[in-house]
């Protein structure tokens, strides 16, 4: 009896899993698309680019760059019905071709991006617990007072402890979700903690548009302006949408691929994309909905990167009433953007070593879970121990070298392979790829759009990793 349920178990392991809805693909994938990107990137691209003009630049963007790349993982994924590390051995053309090891330039991607990416999740984590502190100090009626918020934010960073611990909660969270099972723990949890990101997403839009600034706020992030345009210039408005559409779905390491392999054929893939590129859009207007009105009414700048989120929000959550209320479901809400996007690619990366080892989920879990909380260590004593250390005498931090690395050569190198494996013959050709593409109900892509593929989009993907490499230098 026993020795007939441990096989019945090994051979579950072995099947491919899939979703048990429709709903649970989307989400997932959203859930990975949805980043901090979309939260802090977004909101400050817009800032600095000239306002509503970036938005529908952006958007025109997403459409010709973002969609399309994202339906190349979709057909590989699907079509394959495998991991990375399997499905380009299983459509190349001849066995003879070098494609597979696109697979484990993907996975490397995975890795490195959770390296620091979970450590991140982990800044949101302790926000989440000091502002509920704050929220109950009144109530207990403790006379301490909250930190300012600069000096909050650099006692985390100096403190590799605390940065260490925080990091470890996360990447528990999400090795104990997929240990209890793809369709139960990953897909079920997600649905769940997508449901509550887009509540307080509304709840958090909704009161900011309430306050004094959002008139004037609206009027900027909504109505163009020629005279910003004309002051920033449009090929730099074009290139910084260009940037953000490419970056702002994951896309080139292989995140969506392996969610698509777990799809039905019932609808076409540009209809699942769509939806996708619609709800993670969505996500990324509202932060702004929500970001700017604050910005305006306490006539303060929407900073760059980390410190708009740690520092410049929480001056604003200061000066709101009721603004620790705020403050922790803001954090709460990035505390499961973030979560969401470390548990679907933790999903990608063990799928991933489960093939490359022919191990059970739960040792790929295990020995996933030990890697990246090594990895996670040169990050976080990049703000502390290693402050000195200036990686490639570039970087401020090893951070900001793991992040280059990943975000301005992985991912579009990845998503050029992805899109050549495609249309090219030495892959799936481009037939294979639209008659992918295309089986199932809805959307559909035409015969017309495969010189936009073979020879536009690539051009369109190395504009946007010569401007990554001009930049860093």
């Amino acid at each position: 009896m026993k020795v007939g349920k441990r096989v019945n178990e090994e051979q579950k392991q072995t099947q491919h899993l899939h979703f048990q809805s429709r709903l649970g693909f989307i989400l997932l994938a959203v859930g990975c698309a949805i980043g901090l990107g979309n939260i802090w990137r977004f909101p400050y691209m817009v800032y600095q680019n000239g306002g509503a003009i970036f938005v529908a630049i952006y958007l025109l963007c997403l459409v010709l760059i973002g969609l399309p790349v994202m339906l190349c993982e979709f057909a590989v994924g699907r079509k394959s019905q495998s991991t990375c590390i399997k499905s380009f051995t299983v459509l190349q053309a001849k066995p003879t071709y070098k494609w597979p090891w696109v697979g484990y330039l993907a996975l490397t991607g995975c890795v490195l991006l959770l390296s620091y990416y979970a450590m991140i999740a982990g800044w949101m984590l302790d926000y989440v617990a000091n502002y509920s502190k704050d929220v109950v100090r009144p109530i207990l009626q403790l006379n301490t007072s909250a930190l300012d918020p600069t000096q909050a934010f650099t006692n985390l960073l100096a403190d590799p402890i605390q940065m260490f611990t925080w990091t470890t909660i996360i990447l528990f969270v999400c090795a104990l979700i997929c240990s209890l099972g793809f369709n139960k723990g990953v897909e079920k949890l997600n649905k769940v903690m997508m449901s509550m990101l887009f509540v307080i997403l509304l709840l958090l839009a909704l009161v900011s548009l309430n306050l004094p600034g959002a008139k004037q706020a609206m009027q900027f992030y909504l109505l163009p302006n020629f005279e910003q345009l004309h002051k920033v210039g449009l090929v730099k408005v074009i290139f910084a949408a260009l940037n953000q559409a490419f970056f702002t779905l994951s896309l080139g390491v292989s995140a969506m691929a392996i969610f698509a392999s777990r799809i039905g054929k019932e609808k076409s893939l540009l209809h699942e994309a769509m939806q996708i590129g619609i709800l993670d859009t969505i996500v990324a207007l509202l932060a702004g909905v929500i970001i700017f009105p604050a910005a305006f009414t306490f006539n303060i700048s929407a900073d760059a990167g980390p410190n708009l989120v740690f520092v410049t929000l929480p001056r604003i959550f200061q000066a709101m009433p009721y603004g620790n209320y705020f403050a922790v479901l803001f954090f709460l809400f990035m505390t499961f953007a973030a979560l969401s996007t470390v548990l679907a690619v933790f999903e990608n990366i063990i799928s991933c070593v489960k093939d490359i080892w022919n191990c059970s989920r739960r040792t790929s879990i295990a020995l996933t879970l030990a890697v990246l909380l090594l990895l996670n260590v040169p990050n976080i004593l990049g703000f502390n121990v290693l402050k000195g250390f200036k990686p490639f005498a570039i970087f401020d931090n090893v951070m900001d070298s793991t992040d280059y690395i990943v975000s301005a050569n992985i991912l579009p190198l990845g998503s050029l392979l992805y899109v050549t494996f495609c249309c090219s013959k030495l892959g799936m050709g481009f037939a294979a790829f639209r008659a992918e593409v295309n089986q199932g109900s809805g959307l559909k892509i035409p015969k017309a759009s495969e010189y936009y593929f073979k020879f536009v989009l690539p051009l369109l993907i190395v504009v946007v990793y010569l401007m990554a490499l001009i930049r860093a230098i």
